[in-house]
């Protein structure tokens, strides 16, 4: 297959910056809405990498994501969501990226050109073959990423791939490829836009479904989230109170007893 990388080719807008305010923002917004119509071409790839990270996470497996940049912080940001939106350990759902924690407020030079960096990351979280590696990077021709799942699939590892090019390095290094091909950036070569909006539709589509099928969900309602905060004690309780049928205090102080929706309800029903 050739390799083209759109990601990189020239926009379709030329003279930005003789656009009014106005114009620019239509013309942004023009290139946003074709984002979900890329994923939803993917949306048969994307299935397939979930239903392998479901198998691994039901045998004790964790599920890592790998990136350089950009694509790094969307990793790291979907992970980090992960223990309080599902209640899950912190160590389920682990998001690296290159140039460390460092990397994400601030551009660490040549971090992604490293071959041996990602697998000792990777290393450093004891990553076994229960586990699944996810390498995110726009352009899939990120060294830090592709070196990393080439390890991986070395030492029996199942790895899948978000990239927003066709035929990729890295899709043709992962088990599982996921290429979101949304085209020509609004300003040429800035993957954080399209490229970056795709990845984190795709990361949504990923932990969301994983943890579903994991059983943190019952209904509609994040039954497992952490109680960090008011809003969320008081989301807490309207879901027990609709659940149940019972009045907000009594709803409250039962979410209080337990420290969970789950707990609460089972808690209740077990009485």
């Amino acid at each position: 297959m050739t390799f083209t990388k759109t990601t990189e080719t020239d926009s379709r807008y030329d003279n930005l910056e003789h656009m009014s305010t106005s114009e620019l923002l239509i013309n942004i917004n023009t290139e946003d809405k074709t984002v979900p119509l890329a994923v939803e071409k993917a949306l048969p790839q994307i299935e397939k990498l979930i239903e392998a990270i479901v198998l691994k996470m039901k045998k004790g497996g964790r599920l890592f994501y790998m990136g350089a940049g950009t694509s790094g912080r969307l990793g790291v940001v979907d992970a980090s969501e992960c223990p309080p939106t599902f209640g899950v350990s912190k160590d389920l759902v682990v998001g690296i990226i290159a140039g460390g924690d460092k990397a994400i407020r601030d551009a660490v030079e040549f971090a992604e050109d490293s071959i041996n960096q990602g697998w000792n990351d990777l290393k450093a979280h004891n990553v076994t073959s229960d586990d699944v590696v996810i390498g995110i990077a726009a352009s899939g021709t990120t060294p830090y990423v592709i070196a990393a799942l080439e390890a991986c699939n070395a030492n029996a590892i199942t790895t899948g791939c978000i990239t927003c090019n066709a035929g990729s390095p890295l899709a043709q290094t992962a088990l599982y490829p996921i290429e979101v091909v949304v085209g020509p950036e609004f300003v040429t070569g800035s993957s954080r836009m399209k490229a970056g909006t795709a990845q984190k539709l795709v990361l949504n589509m990923i932990s969301t479904a994983s943890m579903i099928k994991m059983g943190h969900v019952k209904g509609n309602k994040m039954v497992d989230m952490q109680l960090s905060n008011d809003k969320l004690v008081d989301r807490g309780t309207k879901m027990i109170a609709n659940h149940l049928k019972i009045e907000y205090n009594e709803a409250n102080k039962l979410l209080i007893a337990h420290g969970s929706v789950r707990k609460a309800i089972d808690n209740y029903a077990h009485k």
